[in-house]
């Protein structure tokens, strides 16, 4: 079990970050065969990114549930020469997916949303959690004076 942080507290990123929200829909679930690959593809990736290290761009990752997955990336220049990059296993997985998806389109959905977030434009505050979200990809410091509401975390005045 991840450890409980029992105190209030906030996230904190320096300079301009990107959220990567990336998901997928099994629209037939007896087509085993079509999901499973997809499915499984993702924790492969995030594997990969974890070891490659800070030089990737990428800062985490919370699975939000078993199909939707919160990446948290530098800058959508990082995200992208991930995405593009031959040797890694995103570029694997979506050939793969492309090619599976012309024999069988609509048995399984996938879907991706980016958002280029501005530097302390943002706001996160967790109480009795493990790192998770904003807090697992940048720091925890404590919900306090200028951090203790949601307008002050947002700089938008008392």
């Amino acid at each position: 079990m991840k450890e409980v942080v029992a105190e209030r507290v906030a996230a904190r990123i320096e300079g301009d970050f990107v959220v990567f929200l990336i998901g997928m829909r099994i629209n037939k679930p007896w087509k085993v065969q079509r999901w499973w690959p997809v499915f499984r593809a993702m924790p492969v990736m995030l594997r990969e990114l974890e070891a490659a290290g800070p030089e990737t761009g990428f800062l985490g990752h919370s699975g939000l549930s078993m199909r939707l997955i919160a990446q948290y990336w530098r800058s959508f220049e990082y995200l992208e020469a991930y995405a593009r990059s031959e040797d890694g296993r995103h570029r694997q997985a979506w050939t793969a997916f492309n090619r599976a998806a012309r024999h069988a389109r609509g048995d399984v959905g996938i879907w991706h949303e980016t958002y280029l977030v501005k530097a302390g434009a943002y706001e996160a505050v967790y109480s009795g959690m493990p790192r998770t979200g904003l807090g697992r990809a940048g720091e925890l410091v404590p919900a306090t004076g200028e951090l203790s509401e949601a307008r002050r975390r947002l700089h938008l005045g008392a």
